[in-house]
């Protein structure tokens, strides 16, 4: 799968949102979505941001980053989890890791924006 130029993603390494600009094999050429310097990240660090990203991103493209390092104990620990069993070469538990830490940081986003989780 590839995403289009112009699309809105997050690198899950860091939860930077990033907009595609281009790219080619395992790699993604990705800017802030307001403007500003080029990156190249591994298509396997990004995920399609999801529409409340879009529109905080939208709202403020200087400053907007997920809202989860500062606020949540768990995120951390989660993140580390996964990138410890993607390392391991052991696919079906970092599948498993990388899922579970999308689940809390879906349900922390939607406590932030008062939507039910």
């Amino acid at each position: 799968m590839a995403y289009r130029n112009g699309a809105f993603v997050v690198d899950t390494r860091d939860g930077r949102i990033v907009q595609v600009i281009g790219g080619t094999g395992g790699r993604v050429r990705v800017r802030p979505p307001g403007g500003g310097t080029e990156t190249e990240v591994p298509f396997v660090a990004l995920r399609l941001a999801t529409s409340a990203e879009r529109a905080a991103a939208r709202r403020n493209p200087e400053t907007y980053r997920r809202p989860r390092m500062a606020e949540c104990q768990e995120c951390p620990a989660l993140e580390a989890a996964w990138w410890e069993a993607e390392s391991g070469g052991d696919k079906a538990k970092a599948a498993e890791a990388l899922v579970t830490a999308r689940r809390h940081w879906r349900s922390h986003m939607a406590e932030a924006e008062g939507a039910p989780a």
